[in-house]
């Protein structure tokens, strides 16, 4: 009879522990999502602040119509992407188009001294840096939990509950360029 209450506590210990170990994992992937939530804020203020940079542009821009219908299908395909991978693909599309509109901007004087188009990208420049603070965040999360799905014992847990390994919110070949703090420049 002792024998068997030995068993049944050892059996209640390894159960406890199991419970423990996917409560935490379950903790940690709802720690993801509310850093993603709080990425979305911010991408949701850029959706937001698209349309008028793109108005306070067409006036100059009268030959470069590509570069604006680019930003304006990639927000439109930002807005409808519904999962965080496909939210990160169609945001990292979007940040490209934005850089190309950087670009462009760079040979329209009169555009670059326009009151509007100057506040317009103090805004835009403003929200980018609070989705990097974000992205940051969720990367942090992302990693955590990662970390956890991979490790021992955890890993057992995590492979019996289906939970895997997550991407990071990459930005793709443009890093370098996005992380570079934006400048204003005043000729």
């Amino acid at each position: 009879m002792g024998i068997i209450l030995v068993i049944l506590g050892l059996f209640a210990i390894l159960v406890l522990w199991a419970i423990s170990l996917y409560n935490r994992l379950v903790r940690l992937r709802n720690g993801r999502e509310q850093a993603f939530a709080d990425v979305d804020v911010q991408l949701r203020q850029r959706h937001d602040l698209i349309p008028q940079l793109v108005e306070a542009v067409k006036g100059y821009m009268v030959h470069e119509r590509g570069v604006l219908t680019e930003i304006t299908e990639a927000r439109a395909n930002a807005m409808k992407a519904t999962s965080i991978n496909d939210k990160i693909a169609a945001e990292t599309r979007l940040s490209t188009a934005l850089d190309g509109l950087r670009v462009q901007v760079e040979a329209y004087p009169d555009l670059k001294a326009s009151q509007n188009f100057l506040d317009l990208q103090n805004e835009i420049s403003d929200v980018e840096n609070k989705i990097a603070a974000a992205r940051r965040f969720f990367n942090s999360a992302t990693k955590e939990l990662n970390v956890a799905t991979e490790l021992f014992p955890s890993n057992i847990i995590a492979t019996l509950f289906n939970f895997k390994r997550e991407p990071m919110f990459e930005l793709g070949e443009n890093r370098a360029t996005i992380e570079e703090p934006p400048q204003i420049k005043f000729q």
